[in-house]
């Protein structure tokens, strides 16, 4: 079941279930999309994968009991500031091979 993080890991911007403004690698590692697109270059600093924006669960159990209510979100916060010469390296290493290659 995806977790649903309530922030980003490096800004720790709330990023509610309902957030359009999340994005995930597939570890799940979560972020906004404005430190994915300014900071992290749409490479994740955990893994080196790159990002997808974040399905959103639905409020309304429109079938099967499959709703937020039964799997709410997660309510622990990862808060991991990510330094900013490591992420250039990882950035550089990385540079020129597409997320779906990585």
């Amino acid at each position: 079941m995806l977790q649903l993080r309530p922030t980003c890991e490096h800004c720790n911007t709330a990023l509610p279930p309902e957030s359009l403004d999340a994005r995930i690698c597939s570890f799940e590692c979560t972020f906004c999309a404005n430190c994915v697109d300014g900071v992290l270059g749409n490479v994740c600093p955990n893994c080196g994968g790159g990002f997808v924006p974040r399905p959103v669960r639905p409020v309304t159990d429109w079938k099967g009991g499959n709703h937020l209510a039964r799997y709410p979100a997660e309510t622990a916060v990862k808060h991991r500031p990510v330094d900013p010469a490591t992420q250039a390296a990882l950035r550089e290493r990385l540079r020129g091979v597409p997320p779906e290659q990585r």
